[in-house]
């Protein structure tokens, strides 16, 4: 009976250690496969890529990038990416401020060669249109709207200046000079940072060559102060030209003819001769100047 009994509780001992190893087993192939299937859903399907910097939107020559004008786009590794901006060497945030010096289309990637940084000598000249100059004006708090313009806003240009009516009567009057004008620098500053920054004491304006000769003259004749234009479209959008200029700069001709629908209904500027006075501001039927105040 006792031999029984200790085969029997060697039979136990041994279905034990049979279950315990078996369990073992079960949960040691499960955690495997769990393992494998985690690494096959990791794993690439593709062959590898790398982050490319491009075009969020068309981006024309002369472009100041903000942070959303671009955007990574996977690239494959195996294509050529020699000279493209990846994720490794900057991002969105870092570019913004510098100046596409050829048009991108949508999609397209970003060059190294292909931006221009503000610290870069050739900087602003890449900022300027094909065909476009740079010209700057002297600002102050009240002329330069107190410091909000930045690169890249747009502006009209006002001329203030007194007008001698004769016989010792004077008067002082504003008109817009020039409107919707790109400003790309105030001061030395070419982005769009403002932290910590003095109201500017110069502004860097984009202008035609014409334009440059009037912004030069009316210098000399008055005060050029800035208006700041919203960002959203203007509905009533006048003419880019002024109705002021100087007859010398301009060879005795008229200034640009707007290009607005309603140019035609707009009365055209009287051309000063040269015993008249070289600036003539025209308000609806008065046409008054340095000689006086004629009725048209």
């Amino acid at each position: 009976m006792a031999l029984n009994a200790r085969r029997l509780m060697f039979l136990g001992l041994a279905l034990l250690l049979s279950l315990g190893a078996a369990l073992v087993a079960q949960q040691w192939t499960s955690s495997a496969v769990r393992r494998a299937s985690l690494r096959s859903a990791q794993a690439p399907s593709g062959p590898p890529s790398v982050q490319v910097l491009v075009a969020r939107q068309a981006l024309p020559t002369g472009t100041i990038l903000k942070a959303e004008d671009l955007r990574l786009q996977a690239w494959p590794a195996g294509a050529a990416v020699d000279g493209y901006l990846t994720d490794a060497a900057t991002t969105p945030a870092k570019l913004a401020g510098a100046v596409i010096r050829n048009p991108l289309s949508q999609g397209e990637p970003l060059s190294a060669g292909n931006v221009v940084q503000p610290s870069d000598r050739s900087f602003m000249a890449a900022v300027l249109r094909p065909g476009m100059r740079a010209i700057t004006i002297n600002v102050s708090a009240s002329t330069g709207v107190a410091g909000f313009v930045i690169p890249g806003d747009h502006v009209d240009l006002l001329l203030s200046r007194l007008v001698d009516q004769g016989g010792g009567a004077k008067r002082f009057v504003s008109v817009t000079l020039l409107r919707d004008l790109r400003v790309v620098g105030m001061d030395q500053r070419a982005n769009g940072e403002k932290k910590d920054a003095p109201v500017p004491q110069t502004a860097t304006l984009e202008v035609t060559p014409k334009q440059a000769e009037m912004v030069s003259v009316a210098g000399e004749l008055g005060k050029l102060s800035m208006s700041l234009r919203s960002l959203a479209p203007d509905p009533t959008a006048a003419p880019a030209v002024g109705r002021t200029w100087d007859s010398e700069a301009t060879g005795g001709a008229a200034p640009p003819r707007p290009s607005s629908a309603n140019a035609q209904a707009r009365p055209r500027p009287r051309v000063a001769t040269p015993s008249a006075a070289l600036v003539e501001v025209v308000r609806g039927s008065q046409v008054s100047g340095p000689q006086g105040s004629n009725p048209r």
